[in-house]
């Protein structure tokens, strides 16, 4: 008899096309995993896997059967929530992703809040660039993701919780040439620092400043919004910084200007994302409403003693 064990190793093997990889995914030891394939191609009754020295590849019978596989493991998760979480909202597991650019400004001050007003939930976070997160939110890895919308994928539903609004920050000092660098300069792109490829912050920054993706060889990528803040500090550059990252990003002493724009202001929509097949979606919108307060707080900078220039600037 075919067992969901057999189907959740031979999915992982499909992800991976790495027998190791897929046994470390699996927590399990390679040749206990290749077994398990071994005995799923004898009930099926064909076989699933090609085995090349270094590589392996899926015969054509074995991605179809992987499709299938993934779609049987969904809903047998699906039925195992909707059996344990019916009872009691926001308790039991719930395995959480969160991209970079909120996970250390929106957690610290929800994550004491949730555990207070939901002492049953057993919270796994995964922090992760928005591509793998909503990948591994439709194999089933997560069951709900926090990010900034719209998303690009079928099968998923969204929920948007607030807005967060993009501030420029500029030096204090003038430039390298010595020469005084207005805002509307500074949204040229050519002094831009922001986040490197991969992050949606990154695009929505330049969509926003209307600067070029490419091209402009001082427009530096960086890993985190606290090596920019520093280069913006020590004279490299400007950025946009969503307010919710302000409160711990920016230093009474550091030597950086903060400017707003004027209505209608650029910022990014902050959501949750998850399964449209999910029985979860009253745990999900109770996250959202919990989210929702706290990073309507944090969005606020100017409830929170953050100095700003009194004359907002415009785009365009």
């Amino acid at each position: 008899m075919i067992t969901l064990k057999q189907l959740r190793y031979f999915c992982a093997v499909s992800r991976h096309r790495h027998f190791g990889r897929a046994a470390q995914e699996c927590h399990v030891s390679q040749p206990a995993l290749s077994l398990q394939i071994q005995e799923l191609e004898a009930q099926l009754g064909c076989q699933l896997v090609e085995r090349q020295r270094g590589a392996i590849t899926l015969t054509e019978t074995g991605r179809e059967i992987a499709e299938r596989a993934q779609r049987i493991l969904l809903e047998a998760s699906d039925l195992v929530d909707h059996a344990r979480h019916r009872p009691n909202l926001l308790s039991g597991e719930l395995d959480l992703g969160v991209i970079p650019s909120i996970a250390p400004y929106l957690l610290p001050a929800t994550l004491p809040l949730l555990q207070r007003r939901h002492p049953g939930l057993a919270l796994r976070l995964r922090e992760s660039q928005t591509h793998t997160l909503l990948d591994e939110l439709v194999d089933g890895r997560l069951d709900v993701a926090l990010l900034s919308l719209p998303i690009d994928r079928t099968g998923l539903e969204t929920l948007p919780l607030f807005d967060d609004p993009f501030l420029l920050v500029m030096p204090t000092a003038p430039g390298s040439e010595g020469a005084e660098v207005t805002p509307q300069q500074a949204l040229s792109g050519d002094n831009l620092l922001l986040l490197e490829e991969g992050h949606c912050l990154r695009d929505q920054a330049l969509s926003f400043c209307g600067a070029p993706r490419s091209g402009s060889r001082r427009q530096y990528g960086a890993s985190s919004l606290s090596t920019i803040m520093q280069m913006v500090a020590n004279g490299f550059g400007t950025t946009l910084m969503p307010a919710m990252a302000l409160p711990i990003e920016l230093r009474p002493d550091m030597p950086v200007r903060l400017f707003r724009f004027a209505a209608p202001e650029p910022s990014r929509s902050i959501g949750l994302a998850w399964r449209r097949t999910s029985p979860r979606q009253q745990d999900f919108e109770a996250l959202g409403r919990i989210l929702t307060e706290v990073g309507g707080e944090l969005s606020g900078p100017a409830s929170r003693d953050i100095p700003i220039e009194p004359q907002p600037i415009r785009l365009g």
